[in-house]
């Protein structure tokens, strides 16, 4: 305990005592950067203020950095300490902020992050609760995801039903942290539906903390067919008809798409 009071004191940067749970870090984290935010606080200390909540944050909230810190103090934390197992290398690599705490900001709060969007029109907070901002303006959705359907002419003629797995991250019960989980998709293929076709499942991508989940876009694209071309609502079939046979006139066998054989004459 000796050592981990040599040097800055992260816990009393975050007005927290050495007790603190993860949920009081991020907690002290979110009401200080708002408060001392340079943006909005116009003292002149507001921007070391601001670094350093930033750099106790990314130390506290990181657990491997925090168990260094919460034995050796500053000075183990950046000047490395001991390596429990002897390797070549005896001591760990010291701890460098990167020095950018509006990257730190912005990896807390989720999106683009304009500044503005994190306060109301008089300048007053939003109401918060644990997890993420609430309140107009506080949470972005992603830009929309388009995903290409390749469809069979038989599908397109006929209808059908695909199922699409997809893989996306999903909020866990914490309310922080996410998981990759796969989800199956159907669509209903209706007759007729022609190249171009949309087909959108609102709000079904990735999720985060402050983050509205992306649409998910289906666009229709046609697979080429071995007989016919598709020329808006009619069917085009070349066949190759002997000169003889075309002039006399004959009948040119054609497979449709439901099975039928016809049998289409051929005039001179």
């Amino acid at each position: 305990q000796r050592a981990a009071a040599m040097g800055q004191d992260y816990y009393a940067v975050l007005e927290l005592g050495r007790g603190a749970s993860d949920g009081d870090i991020k907690e002290a984290y979110r009401t200080l950067a708002l408060r001392n935010h340079p943006l909005k606080c116009k003292e002149p200390w507001a921007p070391e203020r601001f670094r350093q909540l930033a750099e106790a944050y990314d130390v506290l909230s990181d657990p491997r950095k925090k168990g260094v810190y919460d034995k050796f103090g500053e000075e183990g934390l950046k000047g490395g300490v001991p390596l429990e197992l002897g390797t070549e290398n005896s001591w760990s690599e010291g701890y460098v902020f990167h020095n950018n705490p509006y990257k730190v900001f912005k990896d807390f709060f989720g999106g683009d992050n304009p500044f503005a969007e994190f306060f109301t029109q008089d300048g007053l907070e939003p109401n918060m609760a644990f997890g993420g901002l609430r309140g107009r303006g506080a949470r972005k959705q992603d830009p929309p995801i388009e995903r290409e359907l390749f469809l069979a002419l038989e599908d397109l003629f006929h209808g059908c039903t695909k199922k699409i797995k997809i893989s996306r991250r999903v909020m866990n019960e914490d309310g922080q942290s996410t998981s990759i989980r796969d989800k199956i998709l159907t669509i209903d293929v209706q007759p007729g539906w022609k190249q171009g076709t949309r087909i959108t499942f609102e709000k079904e991508g990735d999720q985060g903390p402050n983050v509205i989940p992306a649409d998910i876009t289906f666009v229709v694209r046609e697979k080429p067919h071995p007989r016919f071309k598709r020329a808006g609502d009619d069917l085009v079939y070349v066949a190759t008809i002997p000169l003889v046979k075309a002039l006399v006139g004959c009948a040119v066998a054609v497979r449709t798409l439901d099975g039928r054989l016809l049998n289409v004459p051929v005039n001179d």
